[in-house]
């Protein structure tokens, strides 16, 4: 499907957000600001759309909030899904053999398995829900064996979970997306060393901070950070690629804003990248331009400058 360059949008025709320490402040809210710029980027003729790490049902209540209706990059780059139906539009599933591997790998080392699935494929085979479960843990010790930080996520954003001992009880093994560990710095190193050394050829790696409101570690050592594996290749920008090409957007009209590891690639792709000033050293490399932090709407001062035709 073909679509004409806007003229009334000058030089972009795509904006890919970032939503965790980017258009989110440090409190997981957009600022007005930011939501604003949005309005007035869309209003400009340019499309945006929100590209996160989260599964979709764990980033509505932020899509519903900016009134996002083009596709949202959920999964880290694994899916792509309606925000109004939460129908998935593409998914990128991961080899049935790795999965099992990096999962035993993660099990050898005291931690639960969270398997992201494409949750229109694990919904019920009879009934009327559309929707199964987001996450299959497999958690030899049952909910026991879950980290506090990752049921507390569960339970606050309403995600449908499945727990499992062993992952030979998976029916959707097709439907896996991304498999996971949740844990502190100490407590992940070792897993993370061994799934690089072994599986890095075969997998797009990410361990990078988790999603903890309020709290303050004592050390470095103690901070919650998630560990994600997905299919080889696949990112932000394989997603937002896809999305592009449905569209007949030239890549080079696409701008991205992060500020995290996973947002690397659209960042370095993209034809103007915009790190966002919390970002990580990766991201502020990978960017052509730095806008101001998210605590400081820097979303919104990034829009306007390219609204402007100043970047």
């Amino acid at each position: 499907m073909e679509s004409a360059p806007n003229p009334s949008a000058p030089g972009y025709d795509l904006i890919a957000i970032d939503l965790d320490g980017t258009l989110l402040c440090s409190q997981g809210r957009v600022s007005q600001e930011n939501a604003a710029a949005i309005r007035r980027a869309r209003e400009s003729g340019v499309r945006v759309t929100v590209c996160t790490g989260r599964g979709m049902i764990e980033c509505r209540h932020v899509t519903d909030h900016i009134e996002q209706h083009e596709p949202v990059v959920v999964a880290g780059g694994a899916m792509l899904a309606c925000p109004r139906t939460l129908d998935t539009l593409h998914r990128f599933s991961m080899d049935i053999g790795l999965v099992r591997e990096l999962t035993e790998c993660m099990l050898w080392h005291g931690h639960a398995a969270l398997v992201l699935k494409d949750p229109a494929a694990t919904a019920p085979r009879t009934g009327e829900a559309r929707r199964g479960h987001d996450y299959l843990v497999v958690s030899p010790r049952g909910w026991d064996g879950i980290h506090p930080v990752t049921r507390w996520w569960f339970k606050a954003l309403n995600v449908p979970v499945q727990v499992v001992p062993r992952l030979e009880e998976d029916e959707h093994p097709e439907a896996t997306v991304r498999v996971g560990v949740c844990g502190t710095r100490r407590g992940t190193t070792d897993v993370a060393r061994e799934i690089r050394g072994r599986f890095a050829s075969r997998t797009t790696l990410h361990h990078f901070h988790a999603v903890v409101p309020g709290t303050n570690p004592a050390s470095e050592d103690d901070h919650i950070l998630i560990l994600e594996a997905l299919g080889e290749h696949v990112n932000k920008w394989t997603a937002i690629r896809w999305l592009a090409e449905h569209h007949g957007i030239d890549p080079a009209r696409i701008a991205a804003i992060g500020n995290d590891i996973n947002d690397v690639a659209m960042l370095e792709n993209a034809g103007l990248g915009v790190a966002v000033a919390n970002a990580i050293d990766e991201a502020r490399r990978a960017a052509k331009r730095h806008t101001l932090a998210n605590d400081e709407h820097g979303v919104a001062h990034a829009i306007d400058r390219i609204l402007a035709g100043e970047w």
